[in-house]
C-alpha cells in the first residue's frame, strides 16, 4: 500500500535502476582512523586500477538520491523525528570488525549478519530486512556486512580489499597471517620463497660501495658475506625484540649515498694503493655513533615526539627521493655494456609486469622471483659470450694499465672487456669454503665527528623509512597498527641493529628494507616464522665463503641494472605512502612537487659548484655527485663544519626531508588532508589480547618494561 506522507514516498530515479553495488569496504588506513573521502578528485585508489564499474554505479546513484551513504555505497535508512529525537530503522551501536585469533578470520565476514564486541557477546545486527522483504532472509545473510554510517565512530575496521599486487590485501587472501605457523615444510618454502625475491636489497650494495673504495674480489666476497650474517641476525632481534612484525633487515638505500660521500671524501684520493680497510674502519666508525644516536632517540621515546612531525606528505617524498638520487649512478653504468645491461632491465620489466599474472602450480613465479630469474638469465647469457670468445681481442690485455695500451683497436675495446666479461673463477678461488665474519674484522674503527654528523642525519632518515614500512605491513598482517611504545621500541632496536653492522663492518647502517612491504603484498606471506626461519639460513649461508665469491663475481653492469629496478620500486614505494592522505589536494600536490623538485635540484646546485673540467678526473663520472665535499659552496673557516654543511645539502633525501616536513607542519590543513597517523591507543593492548599477542615482547620480557611506557605496548 503506498504512503500517504510525502517524506516517505520514493524519489524518481533513473530507469532502469542502477543494480545496487557491493559496500565498499575501506580501503585505506586513512578511512580506518576516520577518513572521509570526497568524490571531488581528492579522495585515494589504493587498488590501483580498481576505479570501475563499481564507483560509476555509486556516482549515479549518489546524484540521484541525497540519502545515499557514500562511505557505505549504500542507501542510509530514512530517519524519522519521534518525540523530538531522531531515529532510524532501528536503532544499532558500531560494528567492530578485527581478528581476535591467532590464525583464522575475524568477525567481518558477513555470514550470521551479528556484530560481536571484543567480549564476544553480539551487540546489535548488521542489516535489518524490510517487511517486504522476509523471504529473502536466507539471501541477504549472505551479504557483507554493512560499513559504518559516517555519524558513528569507525573503529577496528581492517582493509578488505584485493588488488593483484598491491599493498592492501583483505587477510583472507593473506596465506599465512602474523602468527600462523603452519608447519615446517610451508614456512620453509614460502620463507626462501621471500627471501629469494628481496634477493637484490640484500647482496648489491657491497657490490657497488667495496670496489669504490679499491677493494677487490676478496673484499667483496667478505663484506657479501658479512652482509647476509648481519641481516640475519638483525632480523631475528628485530622480528623478537623489535616492532615484531615480519620485516626483513639489512644494508639500507638510505645508507648508501652517504657512505659513498665519506668513500670520496678529500683525505681519501689522495690515499694509494688499497685504501679499503683504511675507509672502512672510518665508515665503522661513523656507523657506530649514529647507531648509538638513533638508539637512544628510540628507546627514549624521542621518537614518539618526533613522528608527531612525520606524516604520509612526509614519507612520500623523502623516501622516493632516495630511489631518484642514484640516477647518475644507473644507466651510465649500463652504457658500458648495454647489450648485457638493457637486457637486465627488459627481462625484469618482462617478468615484473608483462608477464605478473601468469601462475604455475598456484604461484606467480615471474612476479615474484623477476629479479632472480632476471639475473640468471643476463648473467648465464653473459657467461657464455664471455666463454665463446665474443669479449675475447686477440692482442688486447683488460689488465694493462691505460697509459700502455698503444693500439686504438684496444683501446676500444678493452672497456667492454672490463665491463661485460664474466670471469667468477678468479672470485670463487679467492672466496675460501668456510669463513666466520668477526667483529671488528678491518681493524678498529676510527671516530670523526664530521663523518658521525652526517651519518646522524641520516639515520633520522632512515628511521622515517621504516616508519613507512611499520604502516604499510602492519595494514596486511597485525590486528592494529603500532602502537607508539612499539613505534619506539622498532626504531631503538634498528639503531642496535647499525651498531653491530658498524661492530662487524658491513660498510652501511641496518634498517628496514621497503622493498619487504611490496614482497609481502606480492607472496601473501606475512608469517613472522618465515622470516626468522629464512634469516637463520642467511646465518648459515654467510658461513660459506664460497657464496660470498660467487654474489661478487657478478659483473657490475648486472649490478646496475638491478639498481635501476629497485630504485625505481624504492621511489614507487614512497609514493605509494600519499594513498593514506588527500592526494588531490592541491596543498599536498604542491608540497610532494616542491620536496621533490628541489629534492633534485639544490643537490645539483652544489654538486655542480666549482667543477672544471680538469677537477677530480681521478673519480668515474656516475661518482661525481659524492665529492661535493672538496668543491661545495659553502667555505667557512671551519673545514669540518664545510664537510657537513656541503655533504647533507648534496644529499637528496635531507633536502626532500627538511622541505616536506617544514611545509607540511606550517602549512594549514585538516588531519584528514593531511593523512595524520592516529596510532593507537596505548591501553589498547590491555583492552584487546589479539594486540598483545601481535606486539608482545616473547619470554615475558615485556614486563621488565611496563614502568616504560614508551617501549612498551
Amino acid at each position: 500500500m503506498a504512503s500517504s506522507d510525502p517524506n516517505k514516498r520514493p524519489r524518481p530515479g533513473p530507469w532502469p535502476p542502477a543494480p545496487e553495488s557491493a559496500a565498499m569496504p575501506p580501503t585505506s588506513w586513512a578511512k580506518k582512523t576516520g577518513f572521509r573521502p570526497k568524490f571531488s578528485g581528492e579522495t585515494n585508489a589504493s587498488d590501483s586500477g580498481q576505479i570501475g564499474i563499481q564507483q560509476q554505479q555509486s556516482t549515479r546513484r549518489r546524484e540521484s538520491d541525497p540519502n545515499l551513504d557514500l562511505e557505505a555505497g549504500r542507501v542510509r535508512p530514512r530517519q524519522e523525528k519521534v518525540n523530538g529525537e531522531t531515529t532510524g530503522e532501528k536503532d544499532k551501536p558500531p560494528v567492530r570488525k578485527r581478528r581476535d585469533s591467532d590464525g583464522g578470520g575475524g568477525s567481518s565476514g558477513g555470514g550470521g549478519g551479528v556484530a560481536k564486541s571484543t567480549n564476544g557477546q553480539a551487540v546489535g545486527t548488521t542489516a535489518t530486512a524490510e517487511p517486504a522483504a522476509v523471504a529473502t532472509t536466507a539471501a541477504a545473510a549472505q551479504q557483507p556486512s554493512r560499513r559504518v554510517s559516517r555519524n558513528e565512530e569507525v573503529v577496528d575496521v581492517l582493509p578488505q580489499v584485493v588488488d593483484d599486487d598491491g599493498f592492501m590485501s583483505r587477510h583472507s587472501h593473506m596465506k599465512y597471517e602474523l602468527r600462523d605457523t603452519p608447519g615446517l615444510v610451508p614456512i620453509g618454502l614460502y620463507g626462501f620463497q621471500h627471501y629469494l625475491s628481496i634477493l637484490g636489497s640484500l647482496i648489491l650494495i657491497p657490490l657497488v660501495i667495496v670496489p669504490a673504495m679499491g677493494g677487490n674480489y676478496e673484499d667483496t666476497s667478505n663484506v657479501v658475506s658479512t652482509v647476509l650474517l648481519v641481516s640475519g641476525v638483525t632480523t631475528l632481534l628485530h622480528t623478537s625484540f623489535g616492532s615484531r612484525l615480519p620485516l626483513i633487515q639489512g644494508a639500507s638505500f638510505v645508507y648508501l649515498a652517504p657512505a659513498l660521500a665519506i668513500i670520496n671524501s678529500p683525505e681519501f684520493l689522495a690515499l694509494k694503493g688499497n685504501k679499503f680497510k683504511h675507509i672502512m674502519k672510518e665508515l665503522q666508525g661513523a656507523l657506530i655513533i649514529s647507531s648509538a644516536f638513533q638508539a637512544i632517540l628510540g628507546y627514549s621515546g624521542l621518537m614518539s615526539v618526533l613522528v608527531r612531525l612525520i606524516n604520509p606528505v612526509v614519507v612520500a617524498p623523502t623516501v622516493a627521493a632516495v630511489g631518484l638520487s642514484f640516477y647518475s649512478y644507473g644507466f651510465p653504468q649500463i652504457g658500458t655494456c648495454l647489450e648485457i645491461g638493457a637486457m637486465q632491465i627488459l627481462l625484469v620489466i618482462l617478468f615484473s609486469l608483462y608477464l605478473r599474472k601468469i601462475s604455475v602450480l598456484g604461484h606467480r613465479v615471474f612476479l615474484i622471483y623477476a629479479v632472480p630469474l632476471g639475473l640468471a638469465i643476463t648473467w648465464s647469457v653473459a657467461f657464455l659470450l664471455t666463454a665463446v670468445g665474443v669479449y675475447s681481442y686477440k692482442g688486447c690485455d683488460v689488465n694493462a694499465p691505460v697509459l700502455n695500451i698503444i693500439s686504438d683497436h684496444c683501446r676500444e675495446n678493452i672497456p667492454k672487456m672490463k665491463h661485460c666479461r664474466v670471469d667468477a673463477l678468479h672470485a670463487l678461488g679467492s672466496a675460501p669454503w668456510f669463513r666466520f665474519p668477526y667483529p671488528l674484522q678491518w681493524g678498529m674503527p676510527v671516530f670523526h665527528w664530521k663523518m658521525a654528523l652526517v651519518m646522524c642525519v641520516v639515520s633520522i632518515i632512515s628511521s622515517v623509512d621504516s616508519i613507512g614500512s611499520y604502516h604499510a605491513s602492519s595494514l596486511l598482517v597485525a590486528s592494529r597498527p603500532p602502537t607508539p611504545g612499539v613505534l619506539s621500541r622498532g626504531i631503538g632496536l634498528e639503531g642496535l641493529c647499525s651498531l653491530l653492522a658498524g661492530l662487524w663492518g658491513t660498510g652501511t647502517g641496518s634498517a628496514t628494507l621497503t622493498e619487504n612491504v611490496h614482497t609481502i603484498a606480492v607472496t601473501k606471506m606475512g608469517s613472522r616464522r618465515a622470516i626468522e626461519l629464512g634469516a637463520c639460513v642467511l646465518i648459515v649461508l654467510s658461513l660459506i665463503g664460497k657464496v660470498g665469491g660467487f654474489i661478487a663475481s657478478i659483473p657490475d653492469v648486472i649490478v646496475a641494472g638491478l639498481l635501476c629496478f629497485m630504485w625505481t620500486m624504492l621511489t614507487a614505494l614512497g609514493l605509494s605512502n600519499l594513498r593514506y592522505s588527500e592526494a588531490g589536494s592541491s596543498r599536498n600536490i604542491i608540497i610532494v612537487g616542491l620536496s621533490l623538485f628541489l629534492s633534485l635540484s639544490i643537490p645539483a646546485y652544489f654538486q655542480q659548484y666549482g667543477i672544471t673540467q680538469k677537477s677530480n678526473l681521478q673519480v668515474p663520472s656516475y661518482f661525481q655527485p659524492y665529492v661535493v665535499a672538496s668543491h661545495g659552496p659553502i667555505r667557512t673557516n671551519f673545514g669540518a663544519l664545510n664537510y657537513v654543511l656541503n655533504t647533507l645539502l648534496s644529499l637528496h633525501m635531507v633536502i626532500a626531508f627538511l622541505v616536506a616536513v617544514v611545509l607540511d607542519n606550517t602549512v594549514p590543513g585538516s588531519r584528514q588532508e593531511r593523512g595524520v597517523y592516529v596510532w593507537s591507543d596505548p591501553e589498547t593492548a590491555k583492552r584487546e589480547p589479539a594486540v598483545a599477542k601481535d606486539y608482545g615482547l616473547p619470554f615475558r620480557v615485556g614486563k621488565l618494561f611496563r614502568w616504560v611506557k614508551w617501549v612498551g605496548l
